[in-house]
């Protein structure tokens, strides 16, 4: 009779911990997703009008030079500290305990604008991170917060800029939770993370009324042996190309550090390359689709199968610009890349040309950073649960065969993969 009394008083206080620990993150997480989820709008229609404005005035490409030589000198000069990015945000999480400077926010903001006016092939992911991460560690000396609160507090200020950014809450919330250490998920930060992506994500959609690009796929076959051991090759194939991708990125800023020693010469050369490729592909392909995000592209990419080039052109050109110091992020080429991977996989692949665009859209991003269950839950936030099945496979299988190193070198490995 005393230990059910004592077992039941343990329980109402565990109870009640868990009702203050809610209470407590609610509060905080309300005034991250507000911040963080209007940061994310004002760049999202920033960068629309960019992109709109490129594609109007295309003779604006050949200063791409001169604006990879001005964001080299501003990150040179300004940038001191925040320069590795993404990286930078995972090591505050390793344990790094200084506080992410919120210069972070606008110069990340400012470069990915500049990226894109001037023809970059680069994404966003990054920039909304970022700003989400930068911001959110504003609050940890404010509130007092000790060292186990404050990385639960970057955790979700990644979590509400990856999902505000792309509207896909779920995804966004595991995503900064599986993302710093490969094998491992931190269960003590579920909840912050999963009410900062729902409220930030809230924000930009509903208070900003700043839509997402919508994707569909259009027909699921019955699911069979025959189909299962096609997704399975498919998720292979995903795999290898994100492999291909981070091994590149990783080239291409290893030799631009290595052959010129003064930073903002890098972007300088690095943009110069980019026009003269730029030049040629318009001239002999007459498009410029690889320049910038590439959405038309990846949403032609569910309706027909594409060419065999595009998305070995995009994964080149991402890789080359985002090596030479061009700011952005790697998420929506890595789309690109595995939408078009994918739908031209249906040349030769007996399963629909949407599914397959599907797959390839998430599969590619989950090996290449190593965030399968992430990239599980945002195929099924975009594209329904009809296609779950053959989504997990293709992101597992690409988990597994894209290898030790992703697109974020500061990962830690926590778990092997095989």
């Amino acid at each position: 009779m005393a230990n059910t009394k004592f077992y039941q008083a343990i329980e109402r206080v565990q109870v009640f911990s868990a009702f203050l620990f809610l209470s407590k993150w609610l509060l905080v997480c309300a005034l991250v997703g507000l911040l963080i989820g209007s940061s994310s709008a004002i760049f999202l229609i920033s960068l629309d009008w960019v992109t709109n404005y490129r594609e109007t005035n295309l003779l604006i490409i050949a200063l791409l030079p001169l604006a990879g030589f001005v964001l080299g000198l501003v990150y040179y000069y300004w940038g001191k500290g925040v320069e590795s990015g993404n990286n930078l945000l995972i090591d505050k999480l390793h344990g790094d305990t200084e506080t992410v400077p919120i210069k972070m926010a606008p110069l990340v903001l400012f470069g990915t604008l500049i990226t894109h006016l001037f023809g970059g092939s680069a994404g966003r992911e990054g920039t909304a991170v970022q700003m989400g991460g930068a911001i959110a560690d504003q609050f940890t000396k404010i509130l007092k917060f000790n060292k186990l609160d404050r990385k639960i507090l970057l955790i979700a200020g990644i979590s509400a800029g990856f999902a505000s950014v792309f509207g896909t809450p779920l995804a966004g919330a595991v995503f900064a939770l599986e993302v710093y250490v490969v094998g491992n998920i931190r269960y003590d930060a579920i909840l912050p993370s999963l009410l900062a992506a729902i409220l930030a994500d809230f924000v930009t959609t509903h208070i900003w009324n700043v839509g997402h690009t919508h994707f569909q796929i259009d027909f699921v076959p019955v699911l069979s042996l025959v189909n299962i051991s096609y997704a399975i090759f498919a998720g292979i194939c995903f795999g290898l190309v994100a492999m291909a991708f981070s091994k590149t990125s990783h080239f291409f800023t290893q030799e631009f550090k290595k052959y010129i020693s003064y930073p903002p010469l890098r972007p300088l050369i690095g943009g110069a390359v980019l026009v003269i490729v730029f030049g040629l592909i318009y001239y002999f392909l007459g498009t410029t689709k690889y320049l910038g995000l590439g959405i038309p592209t990846i949403i032609e990419s569910f309706l027909h199968p594409t060419t065999f080039y595009d998305f070995a052109f995009k994964l080149l050109l991402t890789a080359f610009t985002l090596g030479c110091g061009f700011k952005g992020g790697e998420v929506t080429p890595l789309f690109f890349i595995g939408a078009t991977l994918g739908s031209f996989l249906s040349f030769f692949l007996p399963l629909p040309t949407s599914l397959l665009a599907g797959m390839g859209f998430v599969a590619v991003f989950a090996g290449a950073a190593n965030t399968p269950l992430a990239c599980i839950l945002m195929g099924i936030e975009l594209f329904g649960s009809e296609s779950a099945i053959y989504i997990g496979l293709a992101c597992v299988v690409a988990y597994l065969f894209s290898g030790k190193i992703g697109i974020y070198s500061a990962q830690i490995i926590g778990e092997p993969k095989n």
